[in-house]
Formats: C-alpha cells, sequence, structure tokens
C-alpha cells in the first residue's frame, strides 16, 4: 500500500524562525575596527539525563513498501517490455480500498481508460515513464507517476524484476511540486504549508529491504512564493518510446 505520510505543520513552524545576522561596522577611513571580544565556545550540552527514553515512536511511519505486482509477468526479464498502462491498471485492481466507487481516488479508475488506443490522451492521468538502474543490479528499474483524482495528488511508484515477476518497491501518494532522479535516489519536492519554503523527501535503495526506503526529510527556503495548503502529504532520466501526458 502507499505510504501515508505524517502531517508535518509542527516541523514547519518550527522551521520558519528567522536568525538575525549581524555585520561589523567599517568606518569612514577604511581602517578596521574591532567587533568586539570573542564569544567563548560551548561544547555540546546533553539535556534531560534523566529523563525516560520513549520505548516506541510516536505515530507510526512507513519508510519502505514492497509488494509483488499480481497478474504481470516480465518478458525476458525486460521491464521496458511491460505496459505502464498494464502496471496502472493491475494496481487499481488490486486496492479497491484505494480505487473503488467509495475510494479516495475513484476517479483515477475512469481516466485510465484514456490511455488506452481510441481514448482521449489529454485525460490519460499516467505521466511519462522513466528507467533507470535504481537498485544496482545493472538493469533499468521502472519509475512511473499518474494523478490521483478527485484529488490534487499523484502517485509515485518504482518497479524492478525478479526473475519473471515485477515487484513494487516505491510507493508514495502526495501533493507534487516535482520529481528528480539523482544517481539511485529519488526526490519529491511537496509543497509547504507556509509560503516560500517546500518540502524535499529522499528515498534511496537498502538492499536489506530490497525497497526504496525513506532516507531525509528536509523543509527548505525557496525564496517568495504564496501559502499552499497541503492534500491529506533529473539528471539524464531515459524516457520511455511511448510518452503519456499529463492530464490538465
Amino acid at each position: 500500500m502507499p505510504v501515508r505520510r505524517p502531517v508535518r505543520t509542527a516541523f514547519a513552524a518550527a522551521a520558519v524562525a528567522l536568525l538575525s545576522a549581524t555585520a561589523a561596522a567599517c568606518g569612514d577611513a577604511g581602517e578596521l575596527q574591532s567587533a568586539g571580544p570573542a564569544q567563548t565556545a560551548d561544547g555540546p550540552a546533553k539535556l534531560w539525563p534523566d529523563l525516560r527514553p520513549a520505548s516506541s515512536p510516536a505515530y507510526p511511519y512507513d519508510v519502505a513498501t514492497r509488494e509483488t505486482v499480481k497478474g504481470l509477468t516480465v518478458p525476458g526479464g525486460d521491464i521496458r517490455r511491460i505496459d505502464p498502462v498494464d502496471i496502472v491498471e493491475a494496481e487499481l485492481k488490486a486496492h479497491p480500498t484505494d480505487y473503488g466507487s467509495k475510494g479516495a481516488f475513484h476517479g483515477t479508475v475512469d481516466r485510465v481508460k484514456d490511455c488506452r488506443a481510441g481514448g482521449d490522451r489529454a485525460l490519460c492521468p499516467l505521466l511519462k515513464p522513466y528507467y533507470r538502474d535504481l537498485t544496482g543490479d545493472g538493469r533499468p528499474d521502472l519509475t512511473l507517476g499518474f494523478r490521483l483524482y478527485p484529488t490534487n495528488q499523484t502517485a509515485v511508484r518504482v518497479y524492478t524484476v525478479e526473475g519473471s515477476h515485477l515487484v513494487q518497491v516505491l510507493a508514495d501518494n502526495d501533493a507534487i511540486l516535482g520529481v528528480e532522479l539523482a544517481g539511485r535516489a529519488l526526490i519529491e519536492r511537496n509543497p509547504a504549508d507556509i509560503s516560500g519554503y517546500e518540502y524535499r523527501t529522499t528515498w534511496e535503495w537498502d538492499p536489506g529491504q530490497r525497497a526504496m526506503v525513506f532516507s531525509r526529510d528536509e523543509y527548505l527556503h525557496t525564496g517568495a512564493g504564496r501559502r499552499v495548503h497541503r492534500a491529506g502529504p533529473s539528471p539524464r532520466p531515459s524516457a520511455s518510446p511511448a510518452a503519456y501526458p499529463s492530464a490538465p
């Protein structure tokens, strides 16, 4: 199942605290002037050494997802030979709670039909697929994205091949500003709750869990911008020969 990430509003509020910088004044004649006595360096101080450590996390947080895609095999172990539309349709079928008539993303089902021959490609929710080795086995993996209607979220998926099986090794749903592939890492850029900031989340391959795992979550200042309300949460990528335009 896709990762459900916790609300990070408290983190956002804390990160917005501004730091004031002071500059040393220079005389009219250009001579050097003292900036005052140097501050004594303080070593790290361990706070509350008697505090009882927590034995469990404050909330559940999935750092990895892994799922074998049912009903699909990989011809010759070549992931490029699988139609991305078939992959999305397999997910819709496997997760009726999300995509059924009462599911949060029920509008995606009808839209996917437009990805087929004879459909209106302008309505197809599937984004252009990218192929790059993210697992380090020397073979291309598939990074896939598709819009989740009627929400403003986008599904981000990564698939690899094991034998003749297609395996989903990353599944995340979020409001997306952009996605990048950097080396063997996938970086998501998401709108923050406060103007001029954004979240960036990095996922990297973990050989132990055999999945792309959450490795870094940053809250970065990007300059002027408008306040954005979150919904609910490259270098040289190699594109598929078939292009799937994003939906309006």
